[in-house]
């Protein structure tokens, strides 16, 4: 067991103690790793299945050290699933990059500068994410359906926008919270107006708060299907759409639907594995009061 020094003087010299690692610690990192590979499970599982051919992953129970195989692959490629993933990335970057330029403004003005009964307007924020979307969705068809905007990729970015703006303000206010005041008041002396307040002297302080409100922006556009779903048919149909078209009446194709679900997962794992280290500091910054 992991054991840690210390230094005590006696009347012969300086005496080195030995103290032991408490074992509630190597419990707690044992607990730790179990949990973890837990998570993992499904997502290696699924892996080893999207290698696999359709009678060796419909075996009962699975077959583990079956020869691998790249049908799923290539039939998820020939499917032509290339304008279903451009359709979510567009989708996907241009409403967070909208969310952003949207909710950096309202969080300055509640949190730096803030205004009168600052905690109802965060909270009014909160409450349009408390309406389920299936409870909307009818009326969100029919608007779409008198505007002539079904299966178009701008009525999703619209939705995406409005419903991830939210939880960025609430994530860059936290945020922004955290700025001294004296860099602002800086800035005032030295004549900045408020938009190069905001791009140069608050943004590079608070950007790892904004990439971690980005990327899990981004991640909620990438992976929305309800939407997309009913408002989209041939020309606007997202990945998780294309995605869902694995599922036939004739049954369900295990090894080509955890293909399609890896390739689909890729640009978000990508994203996520890119910009780990501002996530977590950003949510570490945004914890911190």
């Amino acid at each position: 067991m992991p054991q840690s020094q210390g230094a005590r003087a006696g009347s012969g010299g300086v005496q080195i103690v030995h103290r032991k690692q408490p074992r509630s610690h190597a419990l707690l990192s044992l607990a730790a790793w179990v949990i973890g590979l837990l998570f993992a499970l499904p997502v290696i599982w699924m892996i080893l299945t999207s290698f696999h051919s359709e009678t060796d992953a419909a075996t009962n129970p699975p077959s583990v050290f079956a020869p691998l195989s790249l049908e799923g692959y290539r039939t998820f490629f020939a499917a032509g699933p290339w304008p279903s993933l451009l359709n979510s990335l567009t989708a996907s970057v241009i409403s967070t990059i909208l969310v952003l330029l949207l909710s950096f403004p309202a969080a300055y003005a509640l949190s730096i500068r803030p205004v009168k009964k600052w905690t109802d307007v965060l909270f009014f924020f909160l409450s349009t994410k408390m309406l389920p979307i299936v409870a909307g969705i009818l009326p969100i068809y029919i608007f779409a359906q008198k505007t002539h905007l079904l299966d178009n990729i701008w009525l999703l970015i619209i939705l995406y926008t409005s419903m991830n703006t939210p939880i960025a303000v609430w994530m860059l206010r936290s945020f922004l919270a955290e700025v001294p005041v004296e860099m602002l008041e800086a800035a005032e002396v030295d004549g900045a107006g408020l938009i190069r307040t905001l791009r140069e002297i608050i943004a590079p302080v608070v950007m790892p708060g904004i990439a971690a409100a980005a990327l899990i922006c981004f991640i909620f556009s990438w992976n929305e299907l309800l939407l997309a779903r009913v408002l989209t048919g041939t020309v606007a149909g997202t990945a998780p759409v294309f995605l869902t078209g694995f599922v036939t009446s004739q049954g369900l194709f295990l090894a080509k639907v955890c293909a399609a679900s890896l390739i689909v997962s890729l640009p978000v794992l990508t994203a996520g594995f890119a910009a780990q280290d501002k996530l977590v500091q950003g949510l570490s910054m945004g914890a911190i009061k």
